[in-house]
């Protein structure tokens, strides 16, 4: 009787709903929503990190400075430590899908000029990486060129070469995540299995011949600062949350995968290198046959490797452009970055935006920044360290707000948030120690980022300000019929009200 009469009321409430009310619509729908499945979102976070990239540079510093067992556990240690941020990151994860990812996360628990240095620190990290696989891309490919083909290596070549790496990447980030991030999970997983068997295969004591600047910091803290910039963007999947399906569980599941992944990897890399199964594969990308690799081995790894960085830039273009949509979106940035195409659903003005500045920013690289690559690499880190940083205190006054904490989420938040604010500290004081002043700039620049960028919005847009924090919420469609109508209020919030013929009692607000 109790479920007839239910049923009964289920009706009667559907039958008086309000059908003329004005729609209520999540702010980031342009980008469409439940499309991307747990593979595509694997898919998305791998080929921001590159890890068959990562896992060779790693295997060459090992062989060069030879850290031993020390580097190895200082390689787990930072594995581990990137993991806890994941965790910190994944508090949001459960409970919010956004595209700005943890610049939106941040606004959560911190305030907006908390949030506005954590979009600052994202944009100048993203950027920077983008830039950085860029570049390797460009002459990786023209290596591999001259290996089937004429040698082609110049000024000119580079100059089409990145050009037409920039139009590639921009046509396919405007095509669609879908129509990327599964190619792309199989060129990668390729690349991988390609470079594990290489290492198995091979025994070699012959050091690398390569020629390496002596980095600023000792081979144990360099190595683990090595690691944190090849784990970056290891929760780019998190930009895509409003186009996922199922986003709390998914995406969540991704970021927490992705560390663990890339560090099992990078932890064989480095054993590899330290028991002589390394050197090969280093010497065949770096020194091509001339380090005694045969020639059918040196394109393999070159192809492997070509094809990483290519998907490395892919993976930072589709995350940045998500998070430049955002502050579109909230008029931080803009307005016309938050522009979707009409049949892919892709924020293609943010895409070409971010893949223009990205090209450019190549080409300064090689003329300026290539001989200072360490400068380049530090300011980086600084940025992501602050992001991370930032992300993980605003989990601990997220949680505390909503009275959700636990024993473990505040031995982890806090733990995150102090190791990342020291080392910051570290990262700092060793740049001013060593001359590289890029450093401690760039801590400054991050750090006053959020006031300045404020105080020019409250002057500027002051209504952008209220709009800071996108995510994707529920919508007048979502609600069964009858259940209610979805109402914004003067706060901009939104609100619940229970539809004309429906009682209090049976309200779905009733008894909040």
């Amino acid at each position: 009787m109790a479920v007839s009469a239910a049923l009964r009321a289920a009706i009667t409430r559907a039958q008086n709903a309000d059908q003329h009310s004005e729609p209520v619509f999540s702010p980031l729908r342009g980008l469409g929503r439940g499309r991307l499945t747990p593979i595509d979102l694997l898919g998305q976070s791998l080929s921001t990190i590159a890890p068959a990239t990562g896992m060779v540079f790693i295997a060459l510093w090992m062989i060069t400075y030879s850290p031993g067992y020390v580097g190895l556990a200082a390689i787990a240690a930072t594995t581990s430590a990137v993991f806890l941020v994941a965790f910190c990151i994944t508090q949001f994860t459960r409970r919010l899908a956004a595209a700005g990812s943890l610049y939106s996360f941040v606004f959560q628990g911190s305030g907006i000029r908390a949030t506005l240095t954590a979009g600052a620190a994202l944009v100048l990290g993203y950027l920077g990486i983008s830039v950085s696989v860029f570049s390797q891309a460009v002459p990786s490919l023209l290596d591999t060129i001259a290996i089937v083909g004429p040698d082609v290596r110049g000024t000119a070549a580079t100059v089409i070469t990145t050009v037409a790496i920039a139009l590639a990447v921009a046509w396919i980030a405007v095509r669609g995540v879908r129509f990327a991030t599964r190619a792309i999970l199989v060129v990668e997983a390729c690349s991988l299995i390609l470079i594990v068997v290489v290492m198995l295969a091979t025994h070699s004591d012959t050091t690398t011949a390569v020629a390496l600047p002596n980095p600023s910091l000792s081979a144990v803290p360099f190595l683990a600062m090595l690691t944190v910039l090849s784990m970056a963007g290891f929760e780019s999947s998190a930009f895509f949350g409003p186009e996922a399906k199922r986003p709390l569980i998914s995406v969540t599941r991704t970021v927490l995968i992705s560390p663990i992944i890339c560090g099992v990897l990078f932890v064989f890399a480095a054993w590899a290198a330290m028991t002589g199964h390394g050197a090969t594969i280093v010497g065949a990308y770096f020194e091509g046959t001339a380090s005694g690799a045969s020639a059918e081995v040196v394109l393999a790894v070159k192809i492997g490797m070509t094809c990483s960085w290519f998907a490395s830039t892919l993976g930072c273009a589709q995350a940045g452009s998500r998070l430049l949509y955002s502050m579109g979106i909230e008029r931080v940035l803009p307005a016309p970055l938050a522009r979707v195409h009409r049949r892919f659903r892709t924020p293609y003005v943010a895409v070409l935006a971010f893949v223009a500045v990205s090209a450019a920013g190549v080409f300064i690289y090689s003329d300026t920044v290539r001989d200072d690559s360490g400068s380049f690499d530090g300011v980086v880190e600084t940025a992501l360290v602050c992001a991370y940083t930032l992300v993980a205190f605003a989990s601990w006054k997220f949680l505390r707000r909503i009275g959700e904490h636990t024993s473990l989420t505040r031995i982890c938040t806090v733990s995150v948030s102090v190791a990342g604010a020291g080392l910051l500290v570290y990262i700092v004081l060793d740049g001013a120690v060593h001359g590289m002043w890029a450093l401690p700039f760039a801590a400054l620049a991050v750090a006053v980022s959020g006031t300045v960028w404020s105080s020019l919005l409250r002057r500027a847009r002051p209504e952008s300000l209220l709009m800071v924090g996108a995510f994707d919420s529920v919508e007048t469609a979502d609600l069964l019929p009858g259940a209610g109508t979805l109402l914004i209020d003067g706060d901009g919030r939104r609100r619940l009200v229970p539809d004309r013929g429906t009682s209090e009692g049976d309200s779905p607000e009733h008894g909040r």
